[in-house]
């Protein structure tokens, strides 16, 4: 065994431990390491299996899990505050965030371009990542550990969607900005990067031709979302009102 090698190891050892800590039980080593292997690193390596198909399980575990709790939580909202409540929990961003608070990205396996653009910061691959390490949990373990994790990474995050005021709609709340400062409707803009596979979208949205707010994500809303937060927010500043209760979903 290499040096490199014993040291990727080490790595996936170390944060198996945590999750044993967490979820009361061991996740197969060989389905965490996939869990955390990025496909630039795969690609650069002869091919080997990386995490995409672990990502696609855990982001329909997550979505599930998020729903219940929000259902049985909240049972006297309607399903279009629930939704809300969920896009402010199940998003790229705050997946990201979460996966930062448990140093998730030093042990991520990404390739040497991705490793050179700070890749194990990328918004993107955090969150993918922590995706995939639910997914893996979930096959090694089942629906109750898989839970458990979800639960510890984000209950403090369901538990803010209810404070977070203009946040758990930055679309609608921006357009509400603009009406109210009998400014222009929001114009926005959108590209797709990447493969069909692996998809990125990048927004940007206006105001009377000032680009005001930009954003990234795995769809065209979560992109148009993001922009729109970050309009929002420029506006606050610009009129000098308080910005939402809560603060943004994505740091939450």
């Amino acid at each position: 065994m290499t040096r490199a090698r014993k040291a990727r190891q080490w790595h996936v050892e170390e944060f198996s431990a945590y999750l044993t800590e967490v979820v009361g039980g061991v996740v197969d080593a060989p389905l965490l390491e996939r869990a955390l292997t990025h496909r630039s690193y795969a690609f650069e390596n002869g091919g080997i299996p990386h995490n995409e198909r672990l990502e696609f399980l855990g982001d329909a575990v997550l979505g599930l899990v998020v729903t219940d709790t929000l259902f049985r939580t909240h049972p006297d909202l309607p399903e279009g505050q629930l939704a809300k409540f969920r896009a402010a929990v199940v998003n790229m961003r705050a997946l990201a965030d979460v996966a930062r608070t448990i140093g998730l990205g030093e042990y991520v396996r990404v390739g040497r371009g991705e490793e050179a653009t700070g890749g194990r910061d990328k918004t993107s691959i955090l969150a993918d990542t922590v995706e995939a390490v639910i997914g893996a949990t979930y096959i090694s373990l089942g629906q109750d550990a898989a839970a458990t994790l979800i639960h510890t990474l984000l209950d403090p995050v369901i538990a803010q969607a209810a404070t977070l005021g203009a946040g758990l709609d930055w679309k609608t709340s921006l357009q509400e900005s603009v009406n109210a400062h009998g400014l222009d409707a929001p114009v926005y803009a959108s590209e797709k990067e990447g493969p069909d596979h692996a998809r990125t979208y990048r927004a940007t949205v206006s105001v009377e031709g000032d680009a005001l707010g930009h954003g990234s994500g795995r769809t065209k809303k979560d992109a148009e979302m993001q922009a729109a937060e970050e309009a929002w927010r420029a506006l606050q500043t610009r009129f000098g009102e308080p910005s939402a209760t809560g603060g943004s979903p994505a740091h939450a």
